[in-house]
């Protein structure tokens, strides 16, 4: 189990396209994370996080990333306008590891923090829940997480304290109208205006 400091390490990148787990700092609060493309990677992920039929997100470089992985980008560009942002939007997408199997959605983001996007033009999307066991506070400094997940993910990247970090907005789209799943860190009215 490594320890870095720097989220664009080469050898973090190395890691993630060997399959790794760990935990690192987002545009939000700490997440645990994997490469999405690696299908054992995300169950691995799942595994680690005591959880299995409520998916987190998938975060991409670009929308082009997304849709290499088989999304429709009609559905992103109907979107797009909320990214680079804490604003993550559930889309249809066909059945397969990274859905949510009770909704038939996937919940997508393109964050508006540097390093992140810098990491995922090296490594693709990534997989990505906050980094917490399912039921517990999300950690907001890296012991935390390494008080939930010990030496079970493969490593951790120091990004300070994320406490001032609110969770990202989740809304989906229904009947032309934007419902907003989860109140995060931007505010959306239901006509899909940012109201701050």
């Amino acid at each position: 189990m490594r320890i870095f400091h720097d989220i664009n390490d080469p050898e973090l990148v190395a890691l993630l396209k060997q399959g790794a787990v760990g935990v690192l700092p987002t545009d939000t609060v700490y997440g645990l994370v994997c490469r999405a493309a690696d299908e054992a990677a995300v169950a691995r992920l799942y595994a680690v996080k005591h959880r299995e039929n409520k998916p987190g997100t998938l975060v991409a470089a670009a929308i082009d990333q997304l849709v290499g992985l088989g999304l429709k980008e009609r559905y992103l560009k109907a979107v797009e306008r909320f990214w680079p942002g804490a604003v993550s939007v559930r889309i249809p997408h066909q059945p397969g590891y990274l859905v949510d199997a009770a909704t038939g959605t996937i919940a997508v983001r393109i964050p508006g923090y540097k390093p992140l996007l810098e990491l995922m033009q090296q490594t693709g999307p990534l997989q990505t829940t906050s980094a917490n066991i399912a039921g517990e506070p999300v950690a907001t400094v890296l012991s935390d997480a390494q008080e939930y997940f010990g030496d079970t993910v493969d490593f951790y990247v120091d990004g300070g304290d994320l406490s001032n970090r609110p969770v990202s907005t989740i809304i989906q789209i229904v009947d032309d109208a934007i419902e907003v799943v989860r109140e995060g860190a931007v505010k959306i009215d239901e006509s899909g205006r940012i109201t701050e």
